[in-house]
This record gives structure tokens, sequence and C-alpha cells, in this order.
């Protein structure tokens, strides 16, 4: 299973022709049209998986609500958006950084420029996650487009084999990553704009799974009081200022007073708690 063969690649879904031809010759505007045609099918397979997407994002609620961790780990565009949606929890959602952890084949470095060959090593993902002290009330959800790749494929295989938890997020059907992981969840939204490239219908796809995973599991661990972040980090002036309106929509206080709670507690949720 180490080894991917060229053939195996060629028949996926993810790897067929474009629905379209002759890209260059269309105009401008055809081709914003033709995109944004394939785009709206994404959705439509998202849905056709919520029933895959709600296992996993259970098991993974009732680990962390344990004390576990969530891992993910992928390869190119697939561990770029792992590691996007990881790194947005703790402002989001005021969640240690520790807690959502993504790594991406390559290192820190393959975020912005591709490392050639870094997902082809099955043993990586596995050491890499070892630096972690990675243990039995983790999950490990590994994120692969074409379901093919061998550093998601070994992180996983070994991820079970330590009694792991494991989930995925692939875009073909029956591929050797979703066979391997426990909680598979596969949405084919067919081949792509251009051809092979994953970035777009996949990518698109992978990016909508991770945000219902982490958010639903976010407002199951209590992170969300009735539909507002009460636990976002003030990393900025306009999540600050929001920060202002929610306490006062939450308790009826003006402006001012909520702008001093907010100065006190510096957290919402403490805010609005001292003023009930």
């Amino acid at each position: 299973m180490g080894v991917i063969t060229k053939t195996r690649v060629m028949e996926i879904t993810t790897e067929k022709d474009s629905n379209y031809n002759n890209l260059e010759k269309m105009t401008m505007k055809e081709l914003m049209e033709n995109i944004n045609k394939e785009d709206k099918t994404v959705p439509n397979a998202v849905e056709l998986a919520i029933p895959q997407i709600e296992k996993l994002a259970t098991v993974i609620t009732e680990k962390m609500l344990n004390g576990g961790r969530l891992f993910y780990i992928g390869a190119g565009t697939s561990g770029r958006l792992g590691v996007l949606d990881a790194s947005e929890c703790p402002p989001t959602f005021g969640v240690p950084f520790d807690l959502v952890i993504g790594i991406i084949a390559g290192g820190d470095v393959a975020i912005r420029k591709a490392v050639e060959f870094a997902e082809d090593n099955i043993e990586q993902a596995w050491i890499d996650l070892q630096q972690y002290d990675i243990n039995d009330q983790d999950v490990v959800v590994g994120i692969a487009a074409s379901g093919t790749t061998p550093y998601v494929i070994g992180g996983l295989e070994k991820a079970n084999e330590a009694g792991i938890i494991t989930g995925c997020i692939v875009c073909n059907s029956g591929s050797p990553v979703a066979a391997v992981a426990q909680y598979p969840v596969e949405v084919v939204v067919g081949p792509e704009f251009v051809s092979g490239s994953t970035r777009m219908k996949s990518g698109t796809a992978q990016k909508l799974v991770l945000n219902m995973i982490s958010t639903s599991v976010m407002i199951k661990l209590g992170r969300v009081k009735g539909n507002k972040m009460v636990d976002m980090q003030f990393t900025n002036q306009k999540l600050y200022n929001r920060g202002v309106l929610i306490i006062m929509k939450e308790t009826g206080v003006d402006k001012q007073t909520a702008s001093e709670l907010l100065e006190r507690y510096g957290s919402v949720r403490q805010a609005v708690e001292a003023a009930s």
C-alpha cells in the first residue's frame, strides 16, 4: 500500500477529464460562468455525505469531551485546508492552540511552497504525529482529495494500530484512504473544471466539510451561546466591537457599560454572566 501506481491514479474521478474543453478559447465571462456552474454542484455532493460527516463529528465530540484532541493530516491543498481550520479554532472559539492541530506533509514550509515528494513518504505522518505525544484519547482525520496520498494512508494505518480513532475526508469513492479510516467521509464532486486541479471543487468540498465538523464540535463543546461566539479571542478591533455588541444584546446594558464589562473580564462569556 506504500506505492500508488499511475494506473490507479488515472482511474479515479478527480483525475478524469474536465466536462469542458478548449478552456483557453473561452471568453472571461464563459470561464467564470462555467466554473460557477461546476461549483454549484459541490454543496449537493456534501449534502449526500452528511450521514458520514455526522458520525465523524459525533465521535470527535465524544473524544474531546473526555480530554482528547483533534489532528488533521494531509498534503498540498488538503493539508493546507486542515492547517487553516485548526488555526481558526482558537480565535473563533477561544480553545487552546493545541486542541485542534493541523499537520501538513513537508512541514510548515509546505503551507506556502510545495515540498517535492513529501506526500509520498508513507512513514512521515506518524513521525509527525508522535511529536505531539498522540494517544488513544485523540482523533486523527486524514484529508486527501484523491484518497490515495501515501502520507495520509501511513498515518491512519499507524493510528489504527495504536488504538486511535481515525477518519478521513476524500473526494472519490472506494479509495485507499477511506478503506483505512474508521469513519470515512466521501464527497464525490466529479471531474474538476481544469482536469485534475483538486484545489477547485474538491478543495471547496473539503473546506465545507471541515467547517461543518469543527463548528458543530465546538458548539457541542459549549463554545457557542445561542448563536454567538462568546469565547472568541479579541485579536483585532472588529472582534472587540463585536464582543461589546454581544454583551449589549445579551444583557440589555448600554455600550459604555458593555465596554467596561469587557475590559474588566476580558471575556464575552464572563461579562454576560456577571451582568445577568
